[in-house]
């Protein structure tokens, strides 16, 4: 395994364990503020307020003036990005956060053969197969056993 390899596979799993986190957490939020949707919000506000210094701090700041030059359809990322974090705070508690986390991985993973199959945004091609389709059912089937 290469060193860009191995960078890019343990920056995932610690993003992984992050993002198990932010739900539990998120839904600690919602809980002291009253309001999951509010919570979502204070989430995003904060994670703005830190990309955005960041992108100013690594003297990128003038590649926020070239927003208009991109298709709409490209804006779309944070509103499911939100729609992800309202979703996961208000399941977590219903769920767990195990089968939160499980259901999200397994939702990727529907979306994520497609998104390959199809090249979709400039993504490198990857055809839909069987051993593809097992690594999914195989995340589904953790699913029911995290849960039932």
């Amino acid at each position: 395994m290469n060193n860009q390899i191995l960078v890019a596979t343990i920056l995932m799993a610690v993003a992984g364990a992050m993002v198990a986190a932010q739900a539990p957490i998120n839904a600690a939020l919602g809980r002291g503020i009253g309001s999951p949707i509010g919570a979502a919000t204070v989430s995003f506000g904060v994670g703005f307020a830190i990309l955005l210094v960041a992108t100013f701090l690594i003297g990128e700041g003038a590649s926020l003036a070239r927003i208009g030059q991109v298709p709409a359809l490209l804006l779309i990322g944070g509103a499911l990005g939100a729609v992800y974090v309202f979703a996961a705070l208000w399941s977590v508690p219903i769920l767990g956060v195990v089968t939160t986390a499980s259901l999200m991985i397994f939702g990727q993973m529907g979306a994520a053969l497609l998104l390959d199959h199809l090249g979709a945004f400039g993504a490198a091609q990857h055809a839909i197969n069987p051993m593809r389709v097992l690594a999914a059912a195989l995340v589904g089937a953790g699913v029911v056993l995290s849960r039932w």
